[in-house]
């Protein structure tokens, strides 16, 4: 699933329905719904992935980090360091 948009009109990041969500491009699991947390940001965020290669991160800047699809190379938005519903854990 792609998370970032710019533009507004998110409208997964209130969604906290029981579920899996899985890449728009290749339908391929990323999230469950268990690791989903509020957040101040207008994007969903999640502490954990799926699977461990759910998605790639590669850092853009120091504690930033470009998250994409594992499988297909999708970008779904960034993973900041140090933020997260409690120290550590990261938002994607």
């Amino acid at each position: 699933m792609s998370f970032c948009s710019f533009l507004g009109g998110e409208v997964f990041k209130d969604h906290f329905k029981s579920g899996i969500y899985v890449c728009t491009k290749c339908d391929n699991q990323l999230f469950s719904s268990r690791s989903k947390y509020e957040h101040s940001s207008p994007w969903p965020a999640f502490t954990e992935t799926i699977h461990e290669n759910s998605v790639s991160k590669h850092e853009e800047r120091p504690g930033a980090y470009k998250v994409r699809c594992g499988k297909c190379g999708n970008g779904l938005g960034h993973e900041f360091v140090n933020d997260g519903p409690s120290k550590g854990l990261s938002r994607f």
